[in-house]
């Protein structure tokens, strides 16, 4: 039989090297880089509900990091530590090890990448429930938060948005993609890309920034509520694949376009003497940054569709108690 503690030391426990002490006590002793603050999040996902039972246990590894790491981008920090809260059913601990070997597996290639160390979590049986909670650093008075827009901040994404919300729709059988084109929209889902470095390359050409976890609309929303500022965005303006474009005038597609969710892209907004310098950055970095928008007196967001008409949308993004 494999315990809880087998489970921690055979796939999760390592040596800390960034951490004071790490995985094997009741807490984890961490020490910030002088003149920094911490920045800390937490993101839970729900088997059935985030992703389905049935998902690569490696990708979702990578996903359950890289959701997190998003939240570090926005806010401009540098992402340090991570905590694992995860719930598995008995199934895949007794009778089905290689589950384990591989979201940890996954897990890790990611955090490796980036530097970021596992110092602690928890591990219980019970449905399928990742949580993780992690802490980055950023400079004092320095983070990027959604209430700094300024009147006439253009407005950024980047990437491309639509992709993920596409092939869960495919998945869902609400929409039918050709072979090759799910192939080009299901990495966005199951392996969505933080970018990581970024957001702290952005803290001194951007005013504001969220990512867009539940639709481009509704999180924007969030920057123009917590900056009491409107905006309008141009439909075609906003980056997405040549196969989300071809279904585009689908109302379907639109809203996995402008809702959909799940992209893990930044939406930032910076001042217009920056432009050149942000599309520099574009360029150095490899990362697409677009503008698509503009930030307004008074309140609310105005999206155009290619004729500049107010496009109505049923829902703004995606709601976890209502979805």
């Amino acid at each position: 039989m494999c315990s809880e503690f087998d489970i921690i030391r055979h796939y999760f426990k390592r040596s800390a090297t960034q951490a004071v002490l790490g995985i094997g006590d009741d807490a984890a002793l961490i020490k910030a880089t002088d003149n920094t603050e911490l920045a800390i999040s937490t993101d839970t996902l729900v088997c059935g509900k985030h992703f389905f039972a049935d998902a690569d246990p490696y990708k979702l590894g990578c996903k359950s990091l890289a959701v997190n790491l998003s939240d570090m981008v926005a806010m401009g920090a540098k992402p340090r530590w991570v905590l694992l809260a995860l719930t598995v059913p008995d199934n895949l601990v007794q009778h089905d090890k290689t589950w384990l070997s591989e979201f940890s597996a996954g897990f890790f290639a990611l955090a490796d990448s980036h530097q970021v160390e596992l110092i602690g979590g928890d591990t219980t049986s019970g449905p399928l429930n990742i949580g993780v909670q992690i802490i980055g650093e950023v400079e004092v008075g320095k983070a990027l938060r959604r209430s700094g827009a300024k009147l006439d901040d253009d407005i950024w994404i980047s990437g491309r948005l639509g992709d993920a919300a596409l092939a869960l729709n495919h998945e869902l059988r609400q929409i039918t993609l050709e072979p090759n084109e799910l192939v080009e929209c299901l990495p966005a889902l199951l392996t969505p890309t933080a970018r990581v470095g970024l957001g702290q390359r952005l803290i001194s050409l951007a005013h504001s920034a969220i990512d867009i976890s539940d639709g481009l609309v509704a999180d924007l929303e969030h920057i123009l509520a917590a900056s009491e500022k409107a905006a309008y965005i141009n439909m075609t303006d906003i980056p997405c694949s040549p196969v989300l474009k071809k279904y585009l005038q689908q109302p379907l597609v639109m809203n996995c376009l402008l809702t959909g969710g799940d992209d893990y892209e930044l939406c930032f907004t910076a001042p217009k003497i920056n432009c050149r310098k942000i599309e520099n950055l574009s360029a150095e970095l490899a990362i697409p940054l677009t503008r698509i928008g503009e930030i307004l007196s008074g309140e609310g967001l105005i999206v155009k569709d290619a004729k500049g008409s107010a496009i109505t949308l049923e829902t703004k993004g995606y709601d976890h108690f209502i979805a």
